[in-house]
């Protein structure tokens, strides 16, 4: 599965029931859903940093829940540390997983306020899940760092994120 969007400005992007997915100009994949024997990976692609954190957590959320019922109505403080760019990753979609998982809140849109060495803090945009309106797809047990990978090339920044099902 290949999804497309813009990215927007500071690492913003999300998932709008009325408006479908939103395209940019060069129609580049923000994530894609990537197919492994045991678990489930994605492959979320960002301009910058911040906006490669923001299409992961959106790609997270699209694996575990059909987005298109979810409404971004609270914002949810998330924050997250690690010793490099790859635990930094992992730690930010764990908090995002806590969330969905421990919370019961489900998210469709994500913004990174701020990601410095060793540190990212951010927002996710959605509501307490509704039985009546909400429908899980899969569920996510953990992220892993098996055959994690991160990398920046002349387009931006692409990481590859494996899930424990």
């Amino acid at each position: 599965m290949r999804i497309s969007a813009a990215s927007l400005a500071g690492g913003e992007i999300s998932y709008n029931k009325p408006l479908g997915l939103r395209y940019n100009r060069s129609e580049s994949a923000l994530f894609e859903i990537l197919e492994h024997t045991a678990d489930i990976g994605l492959r979320a692609r960002g301009k910058t940093k911040a906006e490669l954190f923001a299409n992961a957590a959106l790609a997270l959320e699209s694996i575990a829940v059909d987005l298109e019922p979810v409404r971004p109505e609270s914002a949810y403080p998330i924050a997250a540390t690690g010793e490099d760019d790859q635990a930094l990753l992992v730690n930010w979609l764990s908090e995002v997983l806590y969330y969905l998982d421990g919370g019961r809140i489900v998210m469709c849109r994500f913004q990174v306020d701020e990601l410095e060495r060793g540190s990212v803090r951010g927002r996710g945009w959605g509501e307490p899940w509704d039985n009546t309106r909400h429908r899980a797809k899969v569920v996510v047990k953990g992220v892993t760092y098996h055959q994690l990978k991160l990398t920046k090339d002349s387009q931006g920044w692409c990481a590859e994120v494996f899930l424990d099902i």
